[in-house]
């Protein structure tokens, strides 16, 4: 089974982001929960080769206010 190590990023947001552990790779328009936040990914960027059944990857993201989730 694959592991993706992605790197969560929030350009302008005081959340610094994070660097998380997926089993699948993250789709543009996807929310992710990361402890209290959740947020929306706008890129996803491979950031060098796989190796083995380990990706790493970057996703800019957006944080979802919480009328969002209406």
């Amino acid at each position: 089974m694959a592991t993706y190590k992605v790197s969560l990023v929030i350009p302008g947001a005081e959340h610094s982001g994070a660097i998380v552990n997926l089993r699948e790779r993250p789709q543009v328009g996807q929310r992710i929960t990361m402890g209290d936040i959740e947020v929306e990914v706008l890129e996803v960027i491979d950031l060098i080769p796989p190796r083995g059944d380990f990706y790493f990857l970057h996703a800019t993201c957006k944080l979802v206010q919480p009328q969002d989730n209406a």
